[in-house]
């Protein structure tokens, strides 16, 4: 049985026959809906909302707050399926301030009035079940929205462009009607409000759309529409006909408004759920925008420092607002239903007779009862299913995602109940059952006790756009290094002309101003210089030999410590490690009795685990995954793995409170399985410490979690398998230097949320595995961030709006100096709270008190400093305030926000520092980081920008090296790659006999010069930062996959390519093939040929099978092409090509002939 097939049952019903009876009255109607549970309401809604006699009645859903209308919208719209339902959310970004916009909220507010505006467009081919649900529309939304006036629906409708396929536009007038409507012009659209117009294509973020259209012209003819994402800037889908509309809040400023009561249809039924709540939440409204106004014209302009992106309200006046009274007064004069807990309508305000009032209001009954709790204990329920099956009730259970249901199917197969249920896959916030209709609707969150999530489109923000690419695209004026002439600064591109035809040229400067122009064929040797912010490189001089000085002492200073780590690396490898027997029983029962599913990034984390484990060298892994990703349970099963082949685990965590509360996690977890954990802190006494290690060294304990302690020369393990190293990016460089030394022969997990630059960059450089957990469990909740100014009222609010919905809240003070007095503050902010504090110098006792009180919740308030960040999980703190947050690191402020939304409520971190305009650039940086990565998963981006704010240091020991700051991080990473590549060669011959065969490349570059047009032509792409972020992509492309991903990329984002866009297409797959071929230079000028060799005669290459081949196709397979020898150097001269085609094709038949059908595909 199907969704339709419920919703049609309940149409059937004599109650919605009642009700839909009274809304065809004349007179407005007062109808209370009594005794409505859980989701019940929403099946109401939508069974009224498709019932043949509502088909022309548009409906009004008031929920008390946002939270609520928004499950109500996802609910409503799952149910119905239709198109027409629309969230309808206040347009300001924080209540309380009336200037600030959220430009998501605006978007669907314009999206929502404008179809409501708009007359139905006939539908072309007009399919009869659409053609009909064009007239209704459903708004959801909440007394906030309501509060704010809208434009009249004849300025909307007379303010909107309409563009079809197949139309003639005359783009110049479009572009004024554009600019007019404070569209601004842009080289690429990232939000709503922007246009670009790039040839032929155009391409327009409308405020009634989530993503861009982009308008294909062929002349001026509309040739196609189709609908951008705003990220990859690509095409996803085409359309017929798109409207454009400007923003309603900002652009109408002047014009009348008018309430949503009158903006709405006449025939609009009103739904709402708390009449009187409904009131006050309008009068509370009213009172803030007085005092808003009123501190406005004191102060003059209130908002914080403005950011460039956020919208603003010019002017705000009380009449862009309604008030209470005027509510009252709108809302009568249709039909309401009511259907909250109690009948709060008013029994006097009517414009009608008394006696006509009381005949008015009218009650249905219904006999709901909300889905009962379960505590996960399915047992009851069952009991409790078994128990309505008996009755001949029909059971129901949704899910959004199938496999919950399987999972639950599973689980009743398991414990042998006989229960018959439909699943069905669809999400609803809230089961019920409803006696009337003998259903039961349970839902999987609410049997599993998992946070249900809510979707709310979402405006693109260009923030988000703030991804390592931008941070890598070159502005004149920044540093640069080119690997072979050193330390430059970027000036542009540059059209240069060669022998009368034009080519594109990257321009550096160096010291005296001496130029140097990068051909865009040589892209790659240039990288942008990343060292500590701040700190200005010194300019290096043209000709002089000073940076190739600079190059090779560094070499030689990375060889060395290189030489080291390979030989950590060689011995590793060479070493026979503990090989793991394949997972048995024991493993799958504990990985199916986890209460989170399994992301696809967590079960391939945890599958990259166990193959490391069950091969034969010992593991090193790096497993980064976000704070709350379910790393732990990836170190679980690992740990019950070794022990389950008769090894023991060693859990290595940096503090104390971290070591027993992973020690109560991994021992709640383990409970039914026959593992022995425990533990060594600072909480036990020295007895106690020695009874642990005797009982270790014995092998009666499997799993020992501890602090570095753990590495001391006292502790002596029977039979250690898997070392486990939590939040990594907290040990000191000492102690992991004596890590590295345990861990040649173990298999070792290092665990981390934000990898600190060295870590992370060893893992992209191979010399560690590495696996990321990038996806959130499906239900959680990304935490709300702001940056505040330190201020006692944000605060308190702050404090008591968490422990009014019964949490507690975390703040940070880092001194411990101050911690007392900083206690005192807070207690005299909320004398009514008891108010703890803890830091990581009090007696080992007294801390543990006091952290197992704050989780007893004997403590609504824990002031501390950041010995919380280090992992301690408290579900029931929700809030957590950072003073002075400018002081903390990147990746401490990350740890510490992700302490919060443990749980499945919606989490706040307030970050309080002084204002931004005060403060240094890194901190500006770091803040403003965190504020934009509120999503969940955003660890690692936020370890990539962290690796761009510090420099990496040195990344491979305990000293830093000053050779960063010198040559620039990408320089020194291409220079570490060329270095290790070389001891691979040389003192690690045998070690890597497999990886050098493989890679017997005797050049590793090959420079092209030509005198033909090569360049991307400004009338394609205008914009000089695209048009260089694209030669560097071009060049970095590896394979021609990617080569044929960048082409249908262009294509799609400028239209048809030029060929001289092609033939710099053509030069990349050149330059490929002369690599392999062996050539280190080649020439095309004047229709001739040049290959150069490599320069060194006494080269290997000589003696190789390759360059026989070439000698071979220049006797028998071509007689274009020569063999010349100049002193000891030879060049291959071929004449006659006189395209990038004929030299591509002239290389190719020489690679296919050479290398016998392993040729790259043309």
């Amino acid at each position: 049985m199907s969704v339709r097939d419920l919703l049609e049952q309940y149409q059937n019903t004599p109650r919605l026959f009642q009700l839909v009876d009274r809304l065809s009255f004349a007179q407005p109607q007062k109808i209370y809906l009594k005794n409505l549970q859980g989701s019940s309401s929403q099946f109401v809604v939508a069974a009224a909302f498709l019932h043949p006699s509502c088909s022309q009645l548009n409906h009004l859903i008031i929920l008390n707050d946002a939270e609520e209308a928004a499950y109500f919208h996802n609910t409503l719209e799952n149910l119905t399926e239709a198109l027409d339902i629309f969230y309808f959310p206040s347009s300001f970004k924080n209540r309380k301030n009336y200037q600030l916009l959220n430009s998501s909220h605006v978007m669907l507010r314009t999206e929502a009035l404008t179809k409501i505006a708009s007359p139905p467009a006939p539908l072309p081919g007009g399919r009869g079940e659409q053609q009909h649900s064009v007239n209704r529309k459903v708004l959801v939304t909440y007394p906030e929205a309501l509060f704010e006036k809208v434009v009249k629906p004849s300025t909307l409708s007379s303010n909107i462009i309409h563009i079809k396929s197949g139309d003639r536009l005359n783009v110049e007038e479009l572009l004024m009607k554009l600019a007019d409507y404070g569209f601004e012009r842009t080289d690429f659209v990232y939000e709503p409000g922007q246009f670009a117009i790039r040839g032929g294509i155009l391409d327009i973020y409308s405020f009634g759309n989530e993503k861009p259209y982009r308008v294909e012209l062929f002349g001026n003819d509309v040739d196609s529409i189709r609908i951008v994402d705003p990220e990859t800037q690509l095409s996803e889908r085409k359309l017929l006909q798109v409207n454009i509309i400007p923003n309603v809040d900002t652009q109408f400023e002047n014009e009348d408004r008018i309430s949503l009561f009158g903006f709405l249809p006449e025939n609009t039924i009103v739904w709402i759920q708390d009449y009187e709540l409904c009131k006050e939440r309008l009068a509370d409204c009213e009172e803030d925008m007085e005092i808003f106004l009123r501190m406005m014209n004191e102060s003059g302009f209130l908002t914080r420092e403005a950011d460039s992106d956020k919208i603003e309200k010019k002017k705000i006046t009380a009449n862009d607002f309604i008030i209470a009274k005027s509510f009252e007064e709108k809302i009568f004069q249709k039909h309401v239903v009511g259907f909250g807990h109690s009948d709060s309508f008013p029994t006097h305000h009517s414009p009608l007779p008394t006696e006509a009032l009381a005949k008015a209001g009218f009650t249905i009954h219904f006999s709901t009862k909300a889905q009962p709790v379960f505590n996960r204990q399915f047992d009851l329920l069952i009991r409790d299913l078994k128990s309505w099956e008996a009755k001949k009730f029909q059971l129901y259970i949704f899910a959004e995602n199938p496999k919950q249901l399987e999972r639950l199917q599973s689980i009743f197969d398991d414990l042998k109940a006989e229960v018959v249920f439909s699943p069905l896959n669809v999400s609803i916030h809230e089961g019920f059952i409803d006696e009337d209709q003998k259903i039961v609707c349970y839902t999987d969150h609410q049997v599993f006790q998992r946070y249900h999530k809510y979707k709310v489109k979402q405006a693109y923000n260009k923030n988000k756009a703030l991804t390592l690419r931008t941070l890598r695209e070159l502005q004149p004026g920044d540093f640069v290094t080119h690997i072979d002439h050193g330390v430059g600064i970027f000036s542009g591109l540059q059209k240069l002309e060669i022998n009368g035809r034009l080519q594109e040229a990257v321009r550096l400067i160096y010291k005296d101003t001496d130029i140097l122009y990068v051909n865009i064929n040589s892209l790659h040797k240039i990288a942008k210089y990343t060292g500590k912010e701040g700190s200005v490189p010194t300019i290096n001089k043209l000709g002089s030999d000073a940076w190739n000085r600079l190059k090779e002492k560094t070499k030689t200073k990375v060889k060395e410590i290189a030489f080291d780590l390979i030989k950590l690396y060689a011995k590793r490898k060479a070493q026979q490690g503990f090989q793991h027997a394949p997972d048995n029983y024991m493993q799958t029962e504990l990985e199916a009795s986890f209460m989170y599913e399994d992301t696809p990034d967590q079960s391939k984390a945890t599958a990259d685990v166990k193959k490391d484990m069950e091969s034969a060298s010992p593991m090193d892994r790096l497993v980064c995954g976000d704070v709350g990703f379910g790393k732990t349970e990836v170190a679980i099963r690992a740990a019950v793995k070794t022990c389950l082949d008769g090894k023991q685990a060693a859990v290595l965590v940096p503090t104390t409170i971290l070591a027993f509360q992973h020690y109560q996690t991994f021992s709640e977890r383990l409970k039914d399985f026959p593992v022995t954990v425990d533990y060594i802190n600072r909480f036990k006494s020295t007895k106690e410490k020695k009874e642990t290690m005797k009982k270790l060294e014995e092998g009666k304990v499997d799993i020992i979690i501890g602090t570095h302690g753990l590495l001391g020369k006292d502790v002596k393990f029977k039979d250690l398998g898997l070392l486990v190293v939590d939040e990594e990016q907290k040990f000191g460089v000492g102690h992991k230097e004596k890590i590295k030394t345990l861990r040649t022969a173990v298999d070792c997990l290092t665990l981390t949320a934000t990898p600190i630059p060295r870590t992370l960059q060893f893992s992209l450089m191979g010399a560690r595995d590495l696996s990321i957990i990038n996806t959130a469990p499906p239900n959680r909740q990304p935490i709300q961030t702001e940056v505040l100014v330190y201020n006692e009222d944000v605060i308190r609010e702050a404090i008591y709006f968490e422990t009014e919905r019964g949490g507690q809240v975390f703040f940070i003070y880092n001194r411990i100096a101050g911690l007392a007095e900083m206690t005192a503050i807070i207690q005299a902010l909320c004398p009514d709270l008891s108010i703890g504090y803890a830091h990581g110098q009090m007696e080992g006792h007294h801390l543990e008190e006091r952290i197992l009180d704050f989780i007893d919740k004997k403590y609504d308030v824990l002031v501390c400093t950041n010995i919380v960040e280090s992992g301690v999980d408290i579900p029931n703190v929700n809030t957590i305030i950072v003073n002075n947050a400018h002081q903390f690191g990147l990746s401490d402020l990350h740890q510490l926000r992700g302490r919060v939304g443990r749980s499945n409520k919606k989490a706040f971190c307030y970050l309080l520092a002084p204002p931004m305009s005060t403060l240094p650039n890194d901190s500006k940086k770091r803040l403003q980081t965190l504020e934009q990565h509120s999503e969940l998963g955003s660890g690692f981006q936020i370890a990539m920008r962290d690796l761009d704010i510090r420099g990496a240091g040195n990344m491979l020991g305990g000293e830093q090296s000053g050779f960063m700051a010198e040559i620039g991080f990408e320089m020194y990473q291409k220079i570490l790659d060329e270095a290790i590549k070389e001891l691979k060669r040389t003192d690690f011959k045998e070690l890597f006999k497999e990886e050098i065969t493989k890679q017997d490349d005797f050049v590793q570059d090959c420079t092209i010069d030509t005198d033909l047009e090569i360049l991307i032509p400004d009338e394609y792409v205008e914009s000089i930062t695209e048009r260089l972020s694209l030669y560097q992509r071009l060049d970095d492309s590896e394979t021609e996959e990617d080569l044929l991903a960048m082409k249908k990329e262009l294509g799609d984002r400028f239209g048809a390519l030029p060929q001289q866009v092609e033939d710099l297409f053509i030069t990349v797959r050149c330059r490929k093939l002369a690599v392999d071929l062996g050539f280190e230079k080649m020439s095309l000028k004047e229709n001739i040929l040049r290959c150069f060799f490599i320069n060194r005669p006494d080269s290997l290459y000589f003696e190789s099978a390759t360059f026989r081949k070439i000698i071979q196709f220049l006797q028998t397979e071509t007689n274009k092409a020569k063999l010349k020898q100049t002193g000891r150097l030879f060049m291959l001269i071929a004449n006659d090509m006189k395209s990038m085609n004929e030299m591509h094709h002239f290389l190719h038949d020489m690679h296919a002939y050479c290398f016998d059908g392993n040729s790259i595909p043309v």
